[in-house]
């Protein structure tokens, strides 16, 4: 059996080229004691991976030049030498993008592929769900009657945040690029409003839609975004640090958050998150995730580039 992994090649400058990557074959290695052998069957693109490549300090130790590159996978097991595993168990972990992987029994999850397809467990009921989960039930805390605010709310995570926020009865108002992707996080996920950034009036269209403040923001873009949320707080807010999409590919760091005397005035508590700190209540955002989506409660889109290496 032959594995073909994605690897490093050099560190990105800017966006992300076809350069920075080496694409190789080598045979599939064989599991060790405690381990499990996985053909995988789909991998996940996240933004995250940005900057597992760099070098700058991070939560996470870089990508090494020439090693597997990191991301989330899904397959099943080939071969188990845990007992936990059984080989055609469906599975899912951070394995790396390459077509069999070996790893260790704690690395990895047993999902349920009755409850939903396997491409699911790796995005909204997988890593991104779980950020959701987590990021929303334990940090933001929304009540009913409150106003939340999500940045790239059609994205991955923001997606499920705005839906977990409405479950908790709070008005919750997106911020998404595009008229297209502030109807579907409107006529789609139930938000309450979407503001389209890309329409040029950002704070304006904002005030409107929050005609009350802001209680708290799930925040995963930063940049003129969070400061323009950031105005626009109530006393006592919360923000939500999930993610910093306008800085992953700059060359230089964006100024910001500029607007810092609000988090005085407004005494506003900012928390960042990294979702591997829950990881011993996994199971717990699975099983929750996968309730809310069988009864209809969660709804989830994937798009599905069909790259072949």
């Amino acid at each position: 059996m032959m594995n073909r992994q994605v690897k490093l090649a050099r560190r990105p400058v800017g966006l992300p080229q076809r350069a920075d990557f080496r694409i190789e074959d080598a045979p599939a290695g064989e599991p060790g004691p405690g381990e499990v052998r996985v053909v995988m069957e789909v991998v996940s693109l996240d933004p995250a991976m940005r900057g597992w490549m760099s070098d700058a300090p991070n939560y996470a130790p870089p990508i090494a030049i020439g090693g597997v590159m990191r991301g989330y996978g899904a397959g099943r097991v080939d071969v188990s030498n845990h007992p936990d595993f059984e080989p055609g168990d469906a599975v899912v972990g951070a394995v790396g993008i390459q077509s069999v992987a070996v790893a260790r029994g704690d690395q990895l999850l047993k999902v349920d592929t009755t409850k939903a397809p396997l491409a699911r467990w790796i995005g909204g009921l997988g890593m991104t769900g779980r950020t959701a989960y987590f990021g929303t039930l334990d940090i933001l805390k929304p009540t009913a009657g409150e106003t939340m605010v999500v940045s790239a709310a059609a994205g991955s995570v923001g997606s499920i945040v705005g839906q977990i926020c409405k479950m908790q009865g709070a008005r919750v108002v997106g911020i998404a690029g595009g008229h297209d992707k502030c109807r579907h996080v409107v006529d789609v996920l139930g938000f309450d409003a979407c503001v389209d950034y890309k329409a040029g009036h950002l704070a304006r269209d904002l005030l409107a839609a929050c005609p009350d403040g802001i209680d708290g923001d799930f925040e995963n873009v930063g940049g003129d975004i969070l400061d323009t949320v950031m105005a626009q707080m109530n006393v006592n807010g919360r923000i939500v640090i999930c993610g910093l999409i306008a800085a992953y590919s700059a060359n230089e760091p964006p100024p910001g958050p500029r607007n810092m005397r609000a988090i005085l005035t407004r005494r506003l508590t900012i928390r960042g998150m990294v979702v591997s700190d829950w990881r011993e209540r996994f199971g717990e955002a699975n099983a929750a995730l996968a309730d809310w989506y069988a009864a209809g409660k969660l709804k989830l889109r994937e798009d599905k580039p069909a790259y072949v290496v």
